[in-house]
C-alpha cells in the first residue's frame, strides 16, 4: 500500500517520500490528487528512503521490463582477481602482458566511439594495438585472440585495470579457460600498469592524437595503421627500460639499460626459444623502415581527413600507399619534420617521428629524446 503514497515535496520531512518514483521529485506546480489521512501521513513521514526503495523493488523491476540488475556482480568478479603492483613483476619471462584501453572519444564520451586495446609484454616491451568498435567484453576476447596470433610467443598472463570491460563474466572466465594468469592493478594507481600506460602515450596518442573516431571504416583504417606501426615500433624504435631504482634519503636514483628495441630484447632473452629467434630474424630482414613510415604517414593523413570532414572541412582523400616513399633512406630522413609546406592544412593526428636536434642523445626513446648529461641518460620507464 505504501507504493501508492505521495505527498507534497514541500511538506518538511515528507520530501523523503518523493523518492517513491525512482528518486525523482514531482515538477513544480504539479498537484497530486492523493490525500492521506493523518495515520497514513505519519507512516510516510516515519519511513526511511532505504525502506521505500526496498518496498518498491518489484515495481521498479516491472517498470524496467522485468530486467533485474545484478547488484554487486562485477564487484564480486573483481574481488576474485588478485592484485599485482609494479614491484611484483620481478623480471617475468616473455608472455606476461599489461592490458589497457585508450578511448578515442575526443572532447565527449557521449555515444559510441572506437577504443584501442593496448597490450605490452613486460619482459621485452613488445607492443600490440588493436581497434575495438566499442567497449564490450566479447570484443575484448576477440582482440586478445588476435593479439595472441601477433605476439611471437604464447601469452602466459594478462594484467588488467579495474575497467568493467575487463572485470566481467566474459573476459575473466575466458582467460582462465585459456590457462592465462589473470591479475589486476589497484584502483586509481596508474603506476601499477606503468608499462602499458607509457605505450598508450608514446605509441597510441602519438599516432592518433586526441580526436574522435567512430565507425567500421575508420576502425579498419586504424587497423591498417597499427599493422604498419607495430612493425616499426617493435623492430626499429629503441626505448629505455628501467634497470634499477633505489632511494637515498629524499632522492630516488634510477638506472636504465642501454636503449634497445623489443626485437633486440627478445633475441637477448634466454627464455625465448631458438625457433622464435630465427623467425624474428627472418622477419627483420624482410622489413623496410622507410616503407613502414611512409605507410604510417599516409594512413594518418586519411584518418586526419576523416576528422576534418566531420568538422566541415572537406578535402580530397589521399589513399594510403607505400609507392610515395622516397628513393633512398637519406632522402627520406631529410624530409622528417619538413613535409608541411606553407599554407598546407595539417591533419589533427600525432606524428610518430620527427627531426632530432644535434644536442640531443643519438639513441631515441619511445617516450622522449633527452639531452646528454654528465650523469648519464635519463628517461621514463618503457
Amino acid at each position: 500500500m505504501l507504493s501508492r503514497f505521495s505527498v507534497s515535496p514541500t511538506a518538511g520531512r515528507a520530501a523523503k517520500s518523493t523518492r517513491l518514483c525512482h528518486g525523482t521529485t514531482p515538477p513544480d506546480g504539479l498537484s497530486l490528487p492523493l490525500t492521506l489521512v493523518q495515520s497514513d501521513r505519519d507512516r510516510v513521514l516515519a519511513i526511511s528512503a532505504a525502506t521505500i526503495d526496498r518496498l518498491l523493488v518489484d515495481v521498479k523491476i516491472a517498470a524496467s521490463g522485468g530486467r533485474r540488475r545484478r547488484a554487486g556482480f562485477y564487484s564480486a568478479i573483481r574481488r576474485e582477481v588478485p592484485i599485482r603492483t609494479f614491484n611484483d613483476w620481478n623480471s617475468p619471462v616473455p608472455g606476461f602482458c599489461e592490458v589497457d584501453m585508450v578511448a578515442h572519444g575526443g572532447t565527449s564520451v557521449a555515444g559510441s566511439f572506437i577504443q584501442t586495446l593496448t597490450m605490452v609484454d613486460v619482459a621485452t616491451g613488445w607492443t600490440e594495438c588493436l581497434p575495438l568498435l566499442t567497449r564490450e567484453g566479447t570484443l575484448v576476447v576477440e582482440a586478445i585472440k588476435r593479439a595472441q596470433s601477433l605476439f611471437p610467443w604464447l601469452l602466459r598472463g594478462v594484467d588488467f585495470d579495474n575497467d568493467s570491460a575487463f572485470m566481467n563474466d566474459v573476459v575473466v572466465p575466458w582467460c582462465r579457460e585459456q590457462k592465462l594468469e589473470v591479475t589486476r592493478s589497484r584502483a586509481y594507481k596508474k603506476n601499477d600498469q606503468a608499462f602499458v600506460e607509457q605505450k598508450n602515450g608514446a605509441v597510441v596518442r602519438r599516432l592518433l592524437g586526441y580526436g574522435r573516431f567512430d565507425g567500421v571504416e575508420t576502425a579498419r583504417m586504424m587497423g591498417r595503421l597499427y599493422a604498419a606501426a607495430r612493425l616499426y615500433v617493435n623492430f626499429f624504435q629503441p626505448s629505455f627500460k628501467l634497470k634499477e631504482k633505489r632511494r637515498e634519503g629524499a632522492k630516488v636514483i634510477k638506472r636504465y639499460h642501454l636503449p634497445s628495441t623489443p626485437y633486440e630484447r627478445a633475441l637477448a632473452h634466454p627464455k625465448v626459444t631458438a625457433a622464435v629467434k630465427k623467425r624474428l630474424r627472418d622477419q627483420y630482414r624482410s622489413l623496410d623502415p622507410v616503407a613502414l613510415l611512409a605507410e604510417i604517414r599516409a594512413t594518418q593523413e586519411e584518418l586526419g581527413n576523416r576528422v576534418d570532414r566531420r568538422a566541415g572541412q572537406v578535402r580530397g582523400l589521399q589513399p594510403a600507399s607505400t609507392s610515395t616513399a622516397p628513393a633512398t633512406t637519406a632522402t627520406f630522413a631529410k624530409t622528417l619534420g619538413k613535409t608541411t609546406t606553407t599554407g598546407e592544412h595539417v591533419p589533427r593526428t600525432g606524428v610518430l617521428v620527427g627531426p632530432i636536434r644535434p644536442e640531443f642523445a643519438c639513441h631515441p626513446s619511445s617516450t622522449r629524446i633527452l639531452p646528454r648529461s654528465k650523469h648519464g641518460s635519463q628517461s621514463s620507464r618503457s
